[in-house]
């Protein structure tokens, strides 16, 4: 059986929507990287990282959520459209899950953060607002692609779309106004309130 390791308020909440999308049976070990769960040697020779996600599936074992997304999607999502039909399908998932990564996870992260997390003593408001200004470009560029499509590959939602939007859904926590994209809006809208979605989040 696969097994996933990492609590919804981690990078293992991508993987996690991604299972239940495909509505396949896994065992959920919910560890927390808070204190001292990830130095242990048992879960150090799963991923010598220290980090989560981790997903092992039979003999294999894989770190990364995004690596792990692309994984299942394409093992398991061919049969239920969570998987891209062509070849340049398949490429443009792997670049818009490279893009999100890139271009808008640190910065929406930071936001998160020094907005919201962390105690108002170590909050940086320079920071904040630095990288929320950084957002502007990526932010328009995924408003202008979803322009004339309601989903980024193929017209239906795939792991594109659930890889980048298991990044945007910050934007609510971090306050983030989508108000002047509101392609982006619209389409985030879409795939948070897919029942998977939710179903991960209370995982």
């Amino acid at each position: 059986m696969i097994k996933l390791y990492g609590i919804t308020q981690s990078r293992a909440f991508r993987p996690l929507w991604l299972l239940k999308e495909l509505d396949l049976p896994f065992e959920h070990v919910p560890l927390d990287f808070h204190g001292d769960a990830l130095k242990q040697t048992e879960y150090r020779t799963l991923n010598p990282n220290g980090r989560v996600p981790t997903l092992v599936d039979g003999n294999l074992v894989l770190w990364e959520s995004m690596a792990i997304n692309l994984y299942l999607a394409r093992r398991y999502g061919a049969d239920t459209g969570l998987w891209p039909d062509s070849v340049e399908g398949e490429a443009l998932a792997w670049q818009w899950s490279f893009w999100v990564m890139t271009e808008v996870e640190h910065a929406l992260l930071t936001v998160l953060m020094h907005g919201r997390v962390l105690p108002e003593t170590k909050r940086d408001a320079d920071k904040a607002k630095r990288n929320l200004n950084a957002l502007t470009k990526p932010f328009r560029v995924l408003d202008q692609a979803l322009a004339e499509r309601e989903y980024l590959v193929d017209d239906r939602f795939c792991v594109a779309d659930l890889n980048v939007a298991s990044v945007f859904v910050w934007c609510k926590p971090a306050r983030v106004s989508l108000k002047d994209y509101p392609h982006l809006a619209a389409w985030l809208e879409r795939c948070l309130t897919r029942p998977a979605r939710k179903q991960a989040q209370r995982a």
